[in-house]
């Protein structure tokens, strides 16, 4: 690398983090405004609790979401001022091309997406789920609470040829009722139990099921077992009759394509949202490439106005990305669509914008 290279790299780097240290403390500013009437409502909540277990993976969260959008404004504000002080164009006269003025910036993207990548896949999961936890007990309201803790009429494949069925299930208490289980060879029937209740037992991961009663089909009769309780052993828990999205965020990577490829084998007919989750931790940080060029180019070549102009056109591009990549979330998420395609599409259209850029400033 040459002088020029490791110049533009530690500008670029020390905007970069700059950019983002200021979006921090305006989001936690926001976010104690709004919650300054929740924590007040729990007078054993002190202020230790809610720096370690809620701000603190509050900023870790927003911190790597804020990481794309305070990457291109800081390409934006760091090469506009390559250009205004003229630096650009004794680069130009130097006879170095655009693609070569680039390298720079391409290793400062690819240091930005690692560290986004480690953070979607392994680092925002664990501290999403302490997040959440806080806000569950502290901030969110009955009704928020209540939303993943009763499950109703809810089926589930378990097997190739077991499937079940539970009436209605709490989740808070691990405990439901009207239970079947129903075990096939082909299409026919082989056993059926149905439960009066059913209830988790956590120590052991096994089931309490109470009035029971056992159906077994064989050729030319069949058998009828009951009895007042039984301990048995089922393959789900509770978190597998919970499809919330809410779930997905708080699962590393590996964990959540392990429950992906189970969920598909029991039959499960939707898990597109779970899907787009996964396919989002990496199309994001991905897109650090795509918004760099697209920085530059805007930024590379001296406008009237300044830095402002250049400032004004990025905020417009980035709020474009931003609702085509809500968009894209929401409609990846129906069933029977493809969630890869739909997750990368804002991508893919914006990496035909900075092709087309990277191809004009070149000229």
């Amino acid at each position: 690398m040459k002088i020029i290279d490791w110049y533009i790299l530690k500008r670029f780097l020390v905007t970069f983090f700059f950019t983002l240290l200021i979006l921090i403390p305006i989001a936690i500013a926001i976010d104690i405004s709004e919650k300054v009437d929740n924590f007040l409502e729990h007078p054993n909540l002190g202020i230790y609790q809610i720096v370690e277990e809620y701000y603190k993976n509050f900023t870790i969260y927003y911190a790597n979401t804020f990481m794309p959008l305070a990457l291109f404004i800081a390409v934006i504000l760091f090469t506009s001022k390559l250009s205004n002080n003229t630096e650009i164009i004794a680069i130009n006269n130097a006879k170095v091309s655009f693609t070569r003025f680039l390298y720079p910036y391409f290793l400062g993207a690819t240091f930005v997406t690692i560290l986004s990548l480690l953070m979607n896949h392994f680092v925002v999961p664990k501290s999403s789920k302490i997040r959440n936890k806080f806000e569950k007990e502290y901030i969110s309201n009955a009704r928020a609470k209540n939303e993943l803790k009763f499950v109703s009429d809810f089926s589930l494949q378990l097997t190739d040829s077991t499937y079940i069925f539970i009436r209605n299930y709490n989740t808070d208490s691990n405990s439901g009722y009207d239970f079947t289980s129903e075990v096939y060879d082909g299409l026919k029937l082989k056993s059926k139990l149905v439960a009066d209740n059913i209830r988790y037992n956590v120590e052991d991961s096994t089931f309490s099921i109470q009035n029971w009663r056992l159906r077994k089909i064989y050729k030319d009769r069949d058998s009828i077992f009951s009895g007042n309780k039984m301990d048995t052993v089922f393959n789900f828990t509770p978190r597998d009759l919970i499809y919330k999205s809410e779930l997905s965020q708080e699962m590393p990577s590996d964990e959540l394509y392990k429950f992906i490829s189970i969920s598909r084998k029991r039959g499960v007919k939707n898990l597109n949202a779970y899907l787009v989750e996964f396919h989002k931790r990496t199309s994001l940080p991905l897109a650090s490439y795509i918004l760099t060029i697209i920085a530059v180019a805007l930024a590379f070549r001296k406008r009237r106005g300044g830095a402002g102009v250049n400032l004004a056109i990025g905020i417009g591009i980035m709020f474009i990305y931003v609702f085509l990549m809500k968009i894209s979330e929401v409609l990846g998420a129906v069933a029977g669509v493809s969630s890869l395609l739909y997750v990368w599409m804002p991508n893919i259209f914006f990496g035909c914008l900075a092709i087309y850029l990277y191809f004009y400033a070149r000229k």
